[in-house]
């Protein structure tokens, strides 16, 4: 299977990268940290280093199964800025191919025109960012090529989501499983 990229700009979610990144390694998916800064640590909204595995140039677009926004702000806004992305994204979109974001990181979708006559989710107060689809406010949205997620609460769930999308659902529930969401 193609690679998931997690896009990290300085700023970003740490538990909406972090959470994401976990749930897919542990359902066996491959899965690379992409730094789009000038070195693979990358600080978050909260002040966390992580270090990326791979730097944004080393993308293979050919290569990518789905491109992952985390939110967080600037992070967010950082992603939306970054020409390179923006171009990684519109052609992975041209190609039909899945593309996810959560929390504030759904408004670079919408800033591109790509959720036109969509349902979307964000988090609230950028629903104003969404252009052109119909915020929903649901916990997860999945229309189209996309899967969204509202704010950090919702890393787990969209995750699972994705897992089962690529993998099916009885691998997301063994997951789910395994991190024992299922007895919450």
């Amino acid at each position: 299977m193609n690679k998931i990229y997690v896009f990290l700009a300085p700023g970003f979610e740490t538990i909406e990268a972090l959470g994401a990144v976990d749930v897919f390694r542990r359902a066996g998916l491959p899965v690379q940290m992409v730094s789009t800064t000038d070195t693979l640590l990358v600080e978050s909204a909260h002040h966390i280093n992580i270090e990326a595995d791979i730097m944004f140039e080393q993308v293979n677009p050919t290569d990518a199964a789905l491109l992952y926004l985390p939110g967080g702000m600037p992070g967010a806004a950082n992603l939306q800025e970054h020409e390179g992305l923006a171009r990684l994204i519109r052609q992975h979109y041209d190609a039909g191919r899945p593309l996810a974001a959560i929390c504030a990181a759904p408004m670079v979708y919408g800033a591109m025109g790509l959720l036109d006559g969509l349902e979307a989710t964000c988090y609230p107060g950028f629903e104003d960012t969404l252009l052109g689809a119909t915020p929903t406010g649901e916990l997860v949205v999945r229309d189209g090529q996309f899967f969204l997620g509202k704010g950090p609460a919702a890393v787990l769930e969209l995750s699972f989501t994705i897992v089962a999308h690529f993998c099916g659902e009885e691998k997301a529930e063994e997951v789910r499983d395994g991190m024992l969401y299922n007895e919450l």
